[in-house]
Order: C-alpha cells, then sequence, then structure tokens
C-alpha cells in the first residue's frame, strides 16, 4: 500500500469542468503503459466513461456491475465505475476510495479530492512522471477496485 509522499510540487489542476491535471502530465509513452497496466489488472474491462470527457476511458468490472453503495462509484446509479483515465492530454486517474484512504493519498501529495465529489470518496491520482510513480498509482487503481468491490 503507498505511503511514502510523492516528491515535488503538486501539478496545477483545473478550476472548471472537467477536473483535469494541467501540468507535470505523463509522457505519451508513460500514460500508455498507465493503461495498458490498468487494463491488465483481474477482472477489468475497458469503456466508455459515463460521466467523464470522451477521450477518457472507464475501468469496468467484469465481475461485478451493479454498485454495493453510491460512494463506490464515480457513476453512482449507473454502470458501476469506480476508476476512469483521462486522455493523454491530462493523464489524471479518477477514483473512488475510502475518504480515510483518500485524505492520506491527498496529505502524501498524490492526490486531491475530485471538484465535483458528492460523498468524499471520489479523488483525483496525478498521472504518473517516472517507472516508480507508475508502480504507484497503478497500486492505488488496485485498492479502488477493492473498495469498489467491498474488500479491503
Amino acid at each position: 500500500m503507498l505511503s511514502t509522499p510523492r516528491p515535488g510540487e503538486r501539478p496545477t489542476t483545473s478550476d472548471d469542468g472537467p477536473h483535469r491535471q494541467l501540468d507535470q502530465r505523463s509522457s505519451p509513452d508513460l500514460w500508455g503503459r498507465l493503461v495498458a497496466r490498468t487494463f491488465s489488472l483481474p477482472d477489468v474491462v475497458e469503456g466508455h466513461s459515463q460521466v467523464s470527457p470522451a477521450s477518457s476511458r472507464a475501468v469496468f468490472l467484469t465481475d461485478r456491475r451493479e454498485e454495493r453503495s453510491p460512494e463506490t462509484s464515480l457513476a453512482p446509479g449507473k454502470r458501476l465505475e469506480p476508476v476512469h483515465l483521462h486522455g493523454v492530454e491530462d493523464t489524471s486517474v479518477h477514483l473512488v476510495l475510502p475518504a480515510e484512504r483518500g485524505q492520506e493519498l491527498e496529505y502524501l501529495g498524490w492526490a486531491e479530492a475530485h471538484q465535483y465529489a458528492d460523498f468524499g470518496t471520489e479523488f483525483m491520482v496525478y498521472g504518473p512522471r517516472s517507472d516508480d510513480e507508475l508502480d504507484a498509482i497503478v497500486s492505488v487503481i488496485a485498492e479502488s477496485l477493492a473498495f469498489a468491490r467491498g474488500q479491503r
């Protein structure tokens, strides 16, 4: 479980929608590897986000279509969407986590609360800038998928 601070300053993010990362983005190669690693996680499939721009890639679960509760999805009341990856022009990851865990990642500099949060479980995780950060962010994505499934 990621518990080390993110090096450097936080990136600049938008004040208006959609909530996006404006600098310190992943390189196209690193972003492509983030996408590939995310969709190689067990029991996930890629789809079109129900709440994010067309360039975003939704992470749907193959073993669960329905949310167990609204705070476990970025699209409450629709198909369970615990994570979506913003496109290469942004590279941030939006996901749901237990509120305390998301706040811990905020404190460590990896994330910020999503500006359109309804439940306090919605967070933006900054795009990776290195291979080490890629590993860290994929681990946080896995945490989000476990949260959506009701696992710890």
